[in-house]
């Protein structure tokens, strides 16, 4: 059984995720890297929750994405407030066919169209605990290194761990 693969099951599009998502997805992902931030989907937190989008500043700095493609997504979602205690920053990210006052004043907004993405509204900053900062930039790391690798098995047709 293959556990990751570039080009045939890649587990960080496992279906769940809507077009509209991954569109919102891809546009936050090239905003970010626009702003010379590292990003990860789909990242693992200690919580057990798992994050749509992580992003790792030069400073250290992290910051949550949470992507809602619906009204209803939003409506039904009540594990975003949990985000807050592993990031510095946390966003929402959608599109242009959510209405935009849905979403709390105090997180930042991101409006994607999934060619690019603009920043509506600047997330405020609350620090997060060194001890918890260590542990997220930890799972942050490991994880990125953890899927060049597999991505490189993959690509190279280097038999994989079954």
């Amino acid at each position: 059984m293959t556990i990751f693969s570039v080009t045939v099951a890649n587990p960080l599009i496992d279906g769940r995720q809507s077009e509209n998502a991954m569109l919102v997805r891809r546009g936050v992902q090239t905003l970010l890297h626009d702003m010379r931030l590292a990003v990860l989907p789909e990242l693992q937190l200690a919580s057990g929750r798992r994050a749509d989008l992580v992003s790792l500043s030069d400073k250290g700095e992290i910051w949550i994405i949470e992507i809602k493609s619906s009204i209803e997504d939003f409506r039904v979602d009540k594990k975003w407030p949990d985000y807050r205690q592993h990031c510095d920053r946390l966003f929402f990210a959608t599109h242009r066919e959510v209405p935009l006052e849905i979403f709390p004043q105090d997180c930042g907004l991101i409006l994607s169209d999934g060619y690019g993405a603009h920043m509506v509204r600047e997330a405020p900053l609350h620090r997060l605990a060194p001890a918890t900062r260590k542990s997220v930039t930890l799972q942050f790391s490991r994880t990125a290194a953890q899927r060049l690798m597999l991505a490189e098995w993959a690509a190279a047709k280097t038999p994989l761990i079954e």
